[in-house]
């Protein structure tokens, strides 16, 4: 097993680097950190990190509670959670990046098992993004050393399977799909389909190379009539969603005979919106509307293919105590929605950059984020502030009125409790108005709450085309507030969200308001 040269955080990293320009933060001057270079054995997988790097990878603190979130220390200092998944039992596993583990967490005794994996190199780091549950197997990819992996839940046993690459593969999310492994190559830009009963030494794939070379591969998931959709993009450079018939596919393989087809022949592609980035998450609905989560902004969106129409969604405004923003550089803080998965008529994606788990209601336009009680300010423009930061939460896992995530730089697993009433609700007058450009109109928003509120609006439209006007200060008891919502002269014509939202401590609510400027 070789490992690639390229090193743990920029093999962590070829999201989060990416992806949090507007948290870059002078980490050399914080004051947790010391004595550069130097490694204090411990023991533990702390020893891959030098101190002065320490509490930046390895955990700045305890867990953490809310009365919605309950998080877990992981006995073994510094194993970097990641990946995570549940079995039919709902008992809870997790990938150790820093350790090449796999781990069990008991959900009744609240305790821990880790794996020893004999096969994996001393001191070996890698991202092990993707992970699913299938037959008392754990799957899951491994992006240092080119592999995907089974682990059996009955006996703790270790299985590698090597992944096809040309030059520097990142095999990230994994999805098992009957007898099949699927899994997305997000740097060389593939799709792969594993066969799951194979044996013996030689073990083969099936590549699907993206229709747009030299472009990223990013989510995927697979609709109720067997096709394949996932994204295709260049960082700020556009891209497009792909519909791939994986079933005439197979058939045209099985018939072995003329193999002139390209897979343009196979697939349907759709440009995205040009306000669209860094399309990583995508989960399809019931309906099968494929949404997608934009890690470049605060946005996600659906996709209607009937129409071909892109419908873009905002999360609320980030929580100051995720970003600090000490210094002042920070200007437009951002969300960062990253992973998402559907359960019944519920979206739930990871806000990285805000510390926080959106659950979207796709009927009702409504949604509720919760907050991570745990952070780590290095990631942030804390300065000295203590209660401030993210924890990088990227690894979920939805199991009825529970989710379970990883906590990658604090060394936390943690699970919301989706059951647990809620301290506020908001309900608007009206949830669509059509305003002429220039003109406004007028909602009436109703908040009734146990704790201190903040109102927060948010809408969709480019530069200051949507105006919403709300009054700032707390909020207590139940108020009925009116939100004036101006259209500038000049703004384009078309069709946006505004998300109305309650923001107490620990969550926030939102209603969304359909506004068309003609």
């Amino acid at each position: 097993m070789k490992s690639k040269t390229k090193g743990l955080i920029v093999a962590a990293f070829f999201g989060v680097i990416l992806l949090t320009s507007t948290l870059s933060v002078a980490v050399n001057n914080n004051p947790k950190q010391t004595q550069k270079d130097q490694i204090t054995t411990t023991g533990t997988p702390a020893d891959n990190f030098p101190d002065d790097k320490r509490a930046q990878f390895c955990g700045s603190g305890d867990a953490r509670s809310t009365p919605y979130v309950k998080e877990f220390k992981i006995p073994t200092d510094c194993t970097q959670p990641l990946a995570i998944t549940t079995d039919d039992s709902g008992t809870v596993y997790f990938a150790q990046t820093n350790t090449g583990k796999i781990a069990k967490f008991d959900p009744n005794t609240e305790s821990f098992t880790e794996y020893n994996n004999p096969d994996w190199p001393a001191k070996g780091q890698s991202m092990i993004w993707g992970m699913d549950y299938a037959n008392g197997d754990i799957w899951y990819t491994d992006d240092a050393f080119d592999s995907i992996w089974k682990f059996s839940t009955s006996d703790g046993k270790y299985i590698r399977v090597a992944y096809p690459t040309k030059e520097n593969s990142l095999p990230q999310k994994i999805k098992i799909i009957g007898n099949s492994a699927i899994i997305n190559d997000f740097n060389e830009g593939k799709i792969s389909f594993y066969d799951i009963t194979q044996s013996g030494q030689n073990k083969t794939y099936t590549n699907i190379p993206t229709p747009l070379p030299g472009s990223f591969v990013g989510g995927f998931d697979v609709d109720k009539n067997g096709n394949i959709w996932y994204t295709n993009w260049l960082f700020r450079q556009g891209g497009a969603l792909v519909k791939f018939d994986y079933n005439k596919f197979s058939d045209y393989v099985k018939k072995g005979t003329d193999q002139s087809a390209t897979v343009g022949d196979f697939s349907k592609v759709y440009n995205f919106p040009g306000s669209i980035a860094a399309p990583n998450g995508l989960s399809i609905d019931k309906n099968g509307n494929v949404w997608i989560a934009d890690t470049d902004k605060s946005s996600f969106y659906k996709f209607t293919e009937s129409d071909q129409s892109f419908t873009k969604y905002t999360t609320s405004d980030a929580p100051v105590s995720t970003y600090g923003n000490v210094t002042g550089v920070i200007k437009s803080p951002i969300t960062k929605p990253y992973w998402s998965q559907i359960q019944g008529d519920k979206l739930f994606i990871n806000e990285q950059a805000a510390n926080t788990m959106a659950v979207f209601d796709i009927e009702k336009e409504s949604m509720v984020e919760y907050l991570i009680p745990s952070k780590n300010s290095i990631w942030a423009d804390c300065g000295a502030e203590q209660d401030c930061g993210i924890a990088q939460v990227f690894g979920f896992k939805v199991v009825g009125d529970t989710v379970w995530f990883t906590e990658w730089v604090e060394n936390n697993i943690g699970k919301i409790d989706l059951a647990t009433p809620l301290p506020v609700t908001l309900d608007v007058s009206e949830k669509q108005f059509t305003i002429p450009r220039g003109q406004s109109a007028s909602v009436d928003v109703t908040i009734n709450t146990t704790v201190p509120t903040q109102l927060l609006a948010r809408p969709t439209s480019e530069f200051s085309d949507i105006i919403v006007s709300a009054p700032t200060g707390q909020i207590t008891g139940s108020q009925t507030i009116p939100i004036n919502i101006e259209t500038s002269p000049s703004a384009l014509p078309g069709t946006y969200k505004i998300a109305l939202s309650a923001r107490t401590t620990d969550v926030t609510v939102s209603e969304f308001v359909t506004v068309t400027i003609q």
